[in-house]
């Protein structure tokens, strides 16, 4: 989710389907780790990140750990929905790449699909790992890969609109001084706050904060507490608080919109930090707050790396010798400063924070989140996350009630789940 950041790093592209045609055939059989005929001492590595070119941090640093393991690494760049079609074509044909890096929803996809080994079969050390994110990559108790780091969701606000309003940021601490807020905002005549209510994956991954802090579960989408949350949303709009525009708004057009310097707060990512700094005003972080208070679960964006399975099981050792490379300590600080995510461990994380102060926010974000296939949703997410995206979008439109939204959602989620 880079390009559009959100892109692959948030969402993981809808969990897409495999499209067997014979374009994508043909490029998946020359590219795999196995089958194709990888030569000796050369390993496949695929990943999401295109927009890196040979040239690039990114590229040196899988080359470099391709010397330090006696190897030559084959690396190609993928766009995350066609890396996933690419990945479950190549298992199929037994071409499969050695190492394969993956948006964190796709990863019990192709855990389910038969395509991922465990860490416990490659032996790679996920001890370190906060248990919130690795659990974005179990399924069946088992782990099938580690992040390269995360991101998340949270709070932007501009202070100039704020004390235009005699609003106090450290007054907003939950759902209803935040509306109080919101209110003051109006009434000086400014806008209040901008998100992204989109009929995707998307809107799904903005809304969750707000349907976790209000206490609700994915395997209820019609609970009281969920239809709490989907009326905070209904009732900024209604009330002017919110465009009528967050409807349709990405997270890219939402930031376009706080980026114009009109409006109190925007819900966005850690990718949105350099942008934030070319804004021209002064902004400010918080965490998204839950309905009585406190941190809300915000869902982790990010990737997974993950060794496929190979006919040749002799790989694994020297696949594992380039996962712990690219996921060190040392490694890890400047991929994640690069991929503007947050480490993935307490020490890498205390080392960013030391660097840039500012990122303490999002630390403290990141370790209330969680992940959308965690709970051991697995595969049953995006069947849930569809019918909560379709409720948003009528009830953001006034098609429907919150109750009644949230009730079709829930009956047509319990039906694609059993």
């Amino acid at each position: 989710m880079r390009a559009l950041p959100f892109r692959r790093r948030a969402i993981g592209a809808g969990l897409v389907a495999v499209a067997l045609s014979a374009g994508l055939a043909g490029c998946a059989s020359s590219q795999g780790g196995t089958g194709g005929g990888a030569a000796k001492g050369t390993y496949t590595i695929w990943d999401p990140y295109p927009q890196f070119d040979n040239s690039s941090a990114w590229v040196q640093l899988l080359n470099k750990c391709g010397t330090s393991a006696g190897v030559t690494v084959k690396r190609t760049g993928y766009d995350t929905s066609d890396l996933t079609n690419k990945a479950l074509l190549a298992s199929q044909q037994g071409n499969a790449p050695d190492v394969l890096i993956v948006d964190n929803p796709v990863v019990s996809t192709l855990a389910e699909g038969g395509v991922l080994t465990t860490t416990a079969d490659t032996k790679i050390d996920t001890s370190s790992i906060e248990p919130n994110l690795l659990a974005a990559g179990q399924s069946g108790g088992k782990t099938y890969g580690i992040p390269i780091g995360a991101n998340t969701l949270a709070l932007y606000y501009n202070k100039a609109v704020l004390k235009a309003a005699n609003v106090d940021i450290a007054s907003v601490k939950d759902w209803n001084s935040l509306t109080a807020a919101l209110a003051k905002v109006n009434e000086a005549g400014k806008k209040g706050i901008t998100f992204s209510g989109i009929g995707t994956e998307e809107g799904s991954f903005q809304f969750l904060p707000w349907f976790w802090g209000s206490g609700a579960q994915l395997t209820k989408l019609d609970s009281p507490a969920a239809m709490s949350a989907l009326s905070l949303w209904t009732d900024w709009v209604k009330k002017g608080y919110a465009p009528n525009s967050v409807i349709n708004n990405t997270q890219t057009t939402s930031w376009q919109e706080f980026a114009t310097g009109k409006f109190a707060f925007a819900e966005n990512g850690t990718w949105q930090v350099a942008n934030a700094k070319k804004a021209g005003f002064e902004y400010g972080i918080i965490p998204i707050p839950a309905m009585n208070g406190g941190t809300a679960p915000a869902p982790t964006g990010g990737e997974f790396v993950t060794v496929p399975v190979q006919k040749q099981t002799d790989r694994y050792a020297t696949s594992e010798k380039l996962v712990t490379c690219l996921t060190s300590a040392d490694n890890s600080y400047t991929t994640d400063t690069t991929l503007s995510y947050v480490a993935p461990t307490d020490a890498v994380q205390a080392k960013q924070v030391a660097a840039t102060p500012d990122l303490k926010v999002w630390v403290d974000a990141v370790h209330a989140a969680k992940g959308r296939t965690s709970d051991n949703l697995g595969t049953k997410y995006p069947k849930i996350s569809q019918p909560m995206w379709t409720a948003m979008q009528a009830a953001l439109s006034g098609s429907k009630s919150p109750q009644a939204a949230l009730t079709a959602a829930q009956s047509t989620a319990a039906a694609a789940t059993k």
